[in-house]
């Protein structure tokens, strides 16, 4: 399999303005998807993105098969008007915890900031088959045993 590309890379800097395109062309838009609008807030005819770009469309794959223990979140803290990014802890009842104090006023932009920073953090070898395991065959994960 192919790996991360590499901080610095002419691919990893591709795949990281594919991105930005995108999050540009989504405003206006509820939701977000990692795709490119014709014009900018109207999704009827949508190119780009994970469609069109096999490295952003790997790596996306790759971030959403990761543990859901330390992922990151948007936290809403004022309806419609501000969000936060925060970490998950992967234990119930255990609430997320935010990454910093920056506040969005945008609910665009902060998909962007998340997707770097997941970027940051993935493993360049993440998502390799060797990784993988049939944890519901397993007797250490919680499952009853029967």
């Amino acid at each position: 399999m192919i790996s991360i590309p590499d901080k610095g890379t002419p691919e990893r800097d591709a795949m990281i303005e594919e991105h930005r395109r995108c999050v540009d062309s989504m405003k206006g838009v509820a939701g977000f998807s990692v795709v490119q609008c014709a014009t900018p807030g109207d999704t009827t005819d949508i190119s780009g993105g994970w469609i069109d770009h096999p490295d952003l469309r790997r790596v996306l794959l790759r971030m959403r098969g990761e543990s859901v223990a330390g992922k990151l979140i948007i936290v809403c803290t004022k309806i419609e008007k501000e969000w936060r990014i925060a970490r998950l802890s992967g234990i119930r009842g255990v609430p997320p915890v935010f990454v910093n104090d920056k506040v969005y006023d945008d609910e665009q932009e902060i998909q962007h900031d998340i997707f770097l920073m997941r970027l940051d953090e993935l493993p360049k070898d993440a998502g390799m088959p060797e990784h993988y395991h049939e944890g519901w065959k397993r007797k250490d994960d919680n499952w009853p045993v029967t």
